[in-house]
């Protein structure tokens, strides 16, 4: 079977020049990638931290409650 017919999107330039806008807008789209990336790792941790504390905040208020309402003799 002739697979040039089944795949007519594939075009290689012999003209190597015309990749150069391809690598460009590539680049470009890495790079954004990356800051999103670095945004949402940071945004992440933030988001963890304040968790942490506010699990840490709920566990010392319910360790309270506990302790007012069997009082150590």
């Amino acid at each position: 079977m002739n697979f040039v017919l089944l795949m007519p999107f594939l075009y290689f330039p012999e003209d190597k020049a015309e990749y150069i806008p391809a690598a460009i807008s590539f680049v470009i789209f890495m790079i954004l990638m990356l800051f999103a990336f670095r945004w949402i790792i940071k945004k992440s941790k933030r988001q963890e931290e304040e968790t942490k504390e506010l699990e840490q905040r709920i566990l010392k208020e319910r360790q309270q409650n506990k302790n007012q309402e069997h009082p150590v003799d």
